[in-house]
């Protein structure tokens, strides 16, 4: 294959428009990210200083307050976990799993 130096320039200079563009395109995405992780960042930092505040004025009256509301996220965060796992869960490995209770649940009352 015998390519001129015209034909090579110009397979040159796509290629290098086509790495500028890339690279553009890879830095706004980087940038987005970057903004989301910030916000993310501050919601946290938000979150955390909160905690510490709430921590300072904590004496034995509020502690059993504080115990509950601890009992009922980590309740919910358990109740989300299933869900999640649930869902994540094929509805044919749901189908079989509730089959393989039925027989159990069968033979169990036998």
């Amino acid at each position: 294959m015998n390519l001129s130096p015209k034909v090579l320039k110009i397979i040159l200079i796509v290629l290098l428009i086509s790495f500028g563009i890339g690279f553009y395109m890879q830095d706004l995405k980087h940038e987005e990210s970057t903004v989301h992780a910030w916000k993310a960042n501050r919601y946290n930092l938000d979150r955390f200083n909160k905690i510490m505040e709430y921590n300072k004025k904590m004496n034995s009256s509020n502690w059993k307050i504080f115990r509950d509301s601890i009992d009922q996220q980590l309740d919910t965060l358990m109740i989300l976990r299933f869900r999640k796992e649930v869902d994540s869960i094929g509805n044919e490995q749901l189908e079989a799993r509730n089959d393989q209770v039925e027989v159990f649940a069968s033979f169990g009352s036998q």
